[in-house]
């Protein structure tokens, strides 16, 4: 084990004058003469949320056995592998998102929160839950939070039944007037987290200049690898490596669409073609988002309401927004669970990422806490009862994974909310409409 002199800060950052490099957690920001193994440098707490629209397929999602999850439903099947580190919540309820609207699905999913009937500017919801998160855990990062989506949507205009397009296509609200725009281009994300000066225009065009952004910091990085340890520059290693590998991918997908001059409406230009390659990027640089404490806080909408998006890479050619409305046809039910599963597939690879990515005495996902879900229960219904709702993390979050509770038919998601909020150290007595915590989700461990 290699001890410093004088640790290195947590929050150190490498810097040039075009950008700048967070570093993960390594062994040499422990204070002097500690031992890593008696007094590991305490991880900070993570909170996610994964959104993805039009409900579920009800009898192919609820998991067969109470307590356990033993056996997994058709489309949990993909969580096997990391199913101890997972709980499926069943009947929790969106009472706020009535009369029952695709926009409202969206809105309610982290606001618990009325959405103002409005086709204008005017439009009026609540914070969110994950900005509640963010005004406490993002006071010592680079990004308070960071809201991401696989489409770039317009704030204007009218999407759905004289509701606002801004309800259907922000996730997180910082205020009951003022939502957050969420970012689709892997590139965009990737200058956000690791570019420093200038305009966003500005910064692309001095990264096209330039094999890779992380070539500014050789140097640097050498001289940092001489003042730590071999478990350290092995860390480094392999966050660098990760880097380089997000950044390679991103840019073979911008040279995939030079030549293509009628982009995808429904998919941003420079993305990979394939939904599930655009996700994997997307999901790692959450990933790498963490593994340096650039957020503690992260909201990704998986897919928007209403999309019209195919997927022909498993098979679905028809869009999803019209399949969703199954009126109970065998077929359409079968196409929609084919896509649950997928999307659920996305996930669960995410978090196997998560589970092996070295964090403190533990991994990430150890030290974190993701909500996957929907505002929607049944599309058919466009009703909020019974949502698709499943919480991951690890030990460090007292979450008692591997079981499937099922509580009283209408229990508020807001209670989840609450609860997830005290898992990380911000405690509220309330949040719009819950009745308390939920119960039996988590072991008495606090994250302070």
């Amino acid at each position: 084990m290699f001890l410093t002199k004088k640790a290195i800060p947590r929050r150190t950052l490498l810097k040039s004058a075009q950008a700048a490099l967070a570093l993960p957690l390594l062994e040499a920001m422990i204070p002097a003469a500690t031992a890593w193994a008696q007094t590991p440098a305490k991880p900070v707490p993570r909170l996610g949320f994964v959104f993805i629209p039009m409900g579920k397929d009800h009898t192919r999602w609820t998991p067969p056995g109470l307590d356990t999850l033993d056996e997994l439903s058709p489309i949990l099947g993909p969580l096997k592998p990391i199913k101890d580190q997972v709980t499926v919540l069943t009947n929790t309820r969106l009472q706020n998102a009535y009369p029952g609207t695709h926009d409202t699905s969206n809105s309610a999913f982290l606001s618990a929160a009325p959405a103002k009937h409005t086709e204008s500017s005017d439009y009026f919801l609540g914070t969110t839950v994950d900005q509640l998160a963010a005004k406490e855990l993002g006071r010592e990062t680079q990004l308070a939070s960071l809201e991401l989506a696989m489409d770039l949507n317009p704030l204007a205009g009218v999407c759905n039944n004289g509701y606002a397009c801004v309800y259907q296509n922000c996730l997180s609200w910082s205020s009951p007037t003022t939502p957050l725009p969420s970012e689709a281009h892997p590139r965009v994300v990737f200058e956000r987290l690791f570019g420093e000066g200038g305009n966003p225009a500005a910064r692309r065009a001095a990264l096209r200049k330039r094999a890779s952004l992380l070539d500014v910091f050789v140097g640097d990085i050498a001289r940092l690898k001489q003042r730590v340890g071999v478990p350290d520059r092995a860390r480094l290693d392999q966050y660098l490596d990760s880097a380089r590998a997000i950044e390679r991918e991103i840019g073979r997908a911008e040279q995939a669409v030079t030549d293509n001059t009628t982009p995808d409406l429904d998919r941003p230009v420079g993305v990979p073609a394939a939904f599930a390659e655009h996700a994997k990027l997307m999901f790692d640089l959450q990933i790498l988002a963490f593994q340096a404490d650039i957020t503690r806080v992260v909201t990704f909408q998986l897919t928007r309401e209403q999309s019209n998006r195919s997927y022909l890479e498993i098979g679905v050619p028809d869009p999803h927004h019209p399949t969703s409305h199954h009126g109970n046809n065998p077929e359409k039910l079968a196409t929609i669970a084919k896509i649950n599963t997928f999307h659920v597939s996305l996930f669960a690879d995410f978090l196997q990422r998560m589970k092996d990515t070295p964090d403190g005495d533990g991994s990430l996902l150890d030290h974190s806490l993701y909500l996957y879900g929907s505002g929607m229960g049944n599309p058919s219904l466009h009703d909020h009862e019974d949502l698709p709702i499943l919480v991951a993390g690890g030990a460090a979050t007292g979450l008692k994974g591997g079981r499937h509770i099922k509580y009283e038919k209408g229990t508020p998601l807001a209670n989840l909310h609450v609860t997830l909020l005290d898992r990380v150290g911000v405690h509220l007595d309330s949040f719009k409409d819950s009745t308390g915590r939920v119960e039996d989700l988590f072991d008495p461990v606090v994250l302070n």
